[in-house]
């Protein structure tokens, strides 16, 4: 049996989540969680995951995992026929988990869509502006001299980071002269052929995002 995937397709991490699983060519059963009518907090579902987070991960073993961070990771060590997407060498796999940390530490936290989607706000606060804006200088750093985000090669890292630096673009246009590695690596992950998924999810969050500030 498929594992289960419990999504909401406009989230972040389930876009990244959704790339892994595309680039690995796995089947998994998916399931959608309606987080604005609240679904994630039904008791059937904290059953499942205390932190009512998508993505969730279900085995029909019963093992159950969210954090898309950990679920990618563990999808490529058990279901890759290589470990390219996250390397067992020590010291680039520290390199991809420290992205995947900058991810879920920097990145996520800045969550300038959120008060827009769930709060009601009708724009994002200069402050947020400058957080995202500061986020995009770390990410130009991390490019310098290298096609992807923790080195040569596409790995989670890229497939973690693209669907959060996109979702903030939403808000925060990269600016290219300032940013041009950026600008630069998201053309090149655009080519990927797992990158529509995260297009599509993308695209749903967008218009989310402008039905809300109509």
């Amino acid at each position: 049996m498929a594992p289960l995937l419990l999504i909401t397709q406009y989230s972040q991490p389930v876009r990244a989540t959704l790339m892994t699983i595309r680039a690995l060519g796995i089947c998994v059963e998916l399931k959608e969680v309606n987080l604005i009518e609240g679904e994630q907090l039904l008791s059937d579902f904290i059953k499942i995951n205390p932190q009512h987070s998508v993505p969730t991960l279900v085995q029909d073993d019963g093992f159950v995992l969210w954090d898309s961070h950990a679920i990618m990771a563990y999808l490529v060590d058990k279901y890759g026929n290589n470990d390219s997407l996250y390397p067992r060498e020590l010291r680039k796999r520290a390199i991809i988990n420290q992205r995947l940390h900058f991810d879920n530490g920097v990145l996520f936290p800045i969550n300038a869509l959120g008060p827009v989607i769930y709060g009601g706000e009708r724009s994002v606060p200069l402050e947020k502006i400058q957080r995202v804006e500061e986020a995009y200088g770390f990410v130009e750093k991390f490019l310098q001299g290298q096609d992807w985000i923790a080195g040569d090669a596409v790995t989670i890292a890229d497939f973690s980071i693209i669907p959060s630096i996109t979702t903030l673009d939403l808000v925060v246009p990269i600016d290219p002269e300032r940013f041009p590695n950026v600008v630069a690596w998201i053309g090149r992950a655009e080519k990927l052929p797992c990158y529509d998924v995260n297009k599509r999810g993308l695209d749903q969050l967008k218009k989310l995002v402008e039905d809300r500030l109509k």
